[in-house]
């Protein structure tokens, strides 16, 4: 039996088996923000809701491995006036919220050392 038999084997029903893995890479799939939510989002998302929403927005991304989501966070606090919402490092998860321009700032650094310094492939960031 070769790898492709045993990776496309049957169990005793006749039922496909497939064997799913997860390899993180080093790379940002994510990288969003959205301007001007509506405030039931920050409610909805467990985020402070007390936040003034003029010029208000949330920034996602989503690195791997998971853990470049605490430096990611680092990067992103530092390089712009964001608070840090949320920060996984067992999914990769990061957060944030501020003005547009300061979160969209914030995820352009992450992005760029990121790339550039890491050797991470990156996404384009993206805004709605």
């Amino acid at each position: 039996m070769d790898l492709n038999d045993l990776l496309n084997s049957k169990d005793a029903e006749g039922r496909l088996r497939i064997v799913q893995e997860l390899v993180p890479g080093k790379e940002i799939t994510l990288a969003h923000v959205i301007a001007s939510p509506d405030p039931v989002m920050y409610q909805k998302l467990g985020l402070n809701p007390e936040l003034d929403f003029s010029g208000a927005a949330i920034g996602i991304l989503t690195v791997s491995p998971a853990e470049t989501a605490i430096i990611a966070a680092d990067l992103s606090t530092k390089s712009a006036n964001v608070d840090l919402s949320f920060v996984d490092r067992f999914s990769g998860t990061l957060i944030t919220t501020g003005l547009i321009s300061d979160v969209e700032s914030g995820l352009k650094a992450v992005l760029s050392y990121c790339e550039e310094t890491l050797g991470f492939k990156v996404c384009k960031l993206s805004r709605t």
